[in-house]
């Protein structure tokens, strides 16, 4: 499963949509502008929440939760010693973990289970320069949950560059 998502439009306060290889629009993700914390919400396209996305208040590093129908679905937040690649770690309510590593500012990026790859995250194939793509490459893998996955590594990756 391919989805596009265009890049530009990733921000706080404002929507987009992600759509499949087709062009047929999928998710809608929502962002909740004026708010003490990011929020984002993922929505299908009958406007239903399917996850909810939103900064932690208190923590000593910026961190991202995951919840879907109120319930806590994963935490993210940068791996501490990461000196060569963006890595994220991704610890899901189950206890299990999923890993996020590569280029995560210039879009080239996986998502790995148990040394697993999950889902793809690349501009590599194509043509659409503001453009990137979540090719989810497992069959039983959650694809709104690799989408959320994406979107905050990479809305966490654009806050700590503009910290530093």
């Amino acid at each position: 499963m391919r989805f596009l998502v265009r890049d530009r439009l990733l921000g706080i306060g404002e929507d987009y949509w992600i759509e499949d290889e087709h062009g047929r629009k999928v998710f809608l993700v929502d962002g909740k502008a004026m708010r003490l914390r990011d929020t984002f919400e993922l929505k299908d396209t009958q406007g239903r929440v399917l996850i909810d996305i939103h900064q932690k208040m208190f923590a000593l590093r910026d961190t991202m939760v995951i919840e879907r129908d109120g319930e806590g679905l994963a935490t993210i937040k940068r791996k501490r010693l990461s000196l060569l690649r963006n890595h994220y770690r991704v610890a899901l309510a189950d206890g299990s973990e999923l890993d996020v590593s590569g280029k995560i500012l210039d879009r080239e990026f996986v998502v790995e289970y148990d040394d697993q790859v999950l889902a793809v995250i690349s501009r590599r194939w194509l043509h659409l320069r503001e453009t990137y793509g979540v090719d989810v490459v497992r069959e039983d893998a959650d694809p709104a949950l690799l989408i959320a996955v994406a979107v905050c590594v990479i809305h966490l990756a654009e806050k700590e560059r503009e910290d530093d």
